[in-house]
């Protein structure tokens, strides 16, 4: 099947991914346009939908990557800070669907990624392996220890700044 009729079908992953690891729409935008055209002008692209999946994600990761890269030296970092799913989640904080996503938000940007990879979008671990570009191994025991940080902050509500009591002898 050709390249332009596998791409539409990815879309809406590609999208979903870019949100999960840049946090801002407008940028996860670019980096699914940029991605596709990538794809589009690249000599010899995979031919087939369970190839061109992880192939394409990792193009959108290196964009991304490129991006940081270049905040970075030029210190233009971000102020604005979107939610994972742009919800606003003061109503319903105690919910386990809000803690999980609270919880989601706190972890390492490195765990984010790799949990979305895998728990959210489905990719099997071989394919997360590619799109990260580490071994089969790496990527098992860092699933195991994101999900492990995942349900610390869950468990031990981290994710809440619960007001502090005061002590008697405060009062």
């Amino acid at each position: 099947m050709p390249l332009r009729d596998l791409i539409p079908k990815l879309h809406h992953e590609l999208a979903a991914y870019a949100r999960a690891i840049s946090q801002d729409p407008a940028l996860a935008e670019d980096l699914v346009n940029d991605g596709i055209e990538r794809a589009l002008r690249a000599p010899e692209p995979p031919d087939r939908l369970e190839n061109l999946r992880p192939w394409l994600f990792r193009i959108i990761r290196n964009l991304h990557l490129d991006e940081l890269r270049k905040r970075r030296v030029r210190m233009e970092y971000a102020q604005a800070h979107v939610r994972l799913y742009g919800d606003d989640l003061s109503g319903r904080r105690d919910t386990e669907d809000a803690l999980v996503r609270l919880a989601f938000e706190k972890l390492k940007p490195e765990q984010r990624e790799l949990l979305f990879l895998v728990d959210v979008m489905g990719l099997r671990y071989a394919e997360a392996a590619d799109v990260l570009a580490v071994p089969l191994g790496t990527i098992m025991s860092r699933v195991s220890r994101a999900r492990q940080a995942l349900l610390a902050l869950v468990d031990d509500r981290k994710v809440i700044d619960f007001p502090q009591k005061k002590s008697k002898k405060a009062r």
